[in-house]
């Protein structure tokens, strides 16, 4: 294994474990490692790939694929996937079962209460971090408060068309 490689193996395993709440709590970190620590991308690639990944089906962390692939190919999209995911599925798999274990316990409904404020905090940072990343001007910030107040006061609009609108905004408005 490469230099490089295990870099890729390494930073994804960090954010999985971090990844508390899902993969959005990770994003400014993400960000981080792989634009400016490692700078194996620049601010746009992350964005681009970011907005990829809430558009193509399926879970929208697979992002680290694209990124794993784009720093060292098929070996860097493999790293980055079993990094980013096996990780946390075995710390979901063990603390499941002590989960399960501690039904009863008032712990755990004292623990259940703690994590949540700070789940939506992890999860604010997050788009905060992609917020700085892709509001730039006048034409972004129209964009992102014209989908903010369609998804909030809005009903069952599905996202996928906020972000094909925002595409199309961006290829006739952006260069």
């Amino acid at each position: 294994m490469s230099h490089k490689e295990f870099h890729i193996l390494a930073v994804f395993s960090l954010l999985s474990i971090l990844a508390v709440g899902g993969g959005t709590a990770v994003l400014p970190e993400m960000k981080h490692l792989t634009v400016e620590s490692q700078q194996w991308l620049t601010d746009g690639e992350f964005r681009d790939i970011y907005s990829l990944g809430q558009l193509a089906p399926g879970p929208n962390m697979l992002m680290v694929v694209v990124i794993g692939y784009h720093v060292c190919k098929l070996p860097g999209a493999l790293l980055a996937f079993v990094g980013f995911f096996l990780p946390c599925c075995l710390i979901t798999w063990f603390s499941s079962r002590a989960w399960d274990h501690f039904e009863k316990s008032p712990w755990r409904l004292c623990l259940q209460r703690a994590m949540a404020p700070l789940i939506v905090g992890l999860m604010a940072a997050g788009t905060i971090a992609i917020a700085r990343t892709t509001i730039s001007d006048q034409i972004t910030i129209i964009v992102a408060a014209s989908s903010f107040v369609l998804l909030y006061f809005g009903r069952k609009i599905n996202p996928a068309l906020l972000i094909l609108g925002g595409a199309i905004v961006g290829i006739f408005l952006l260069k």
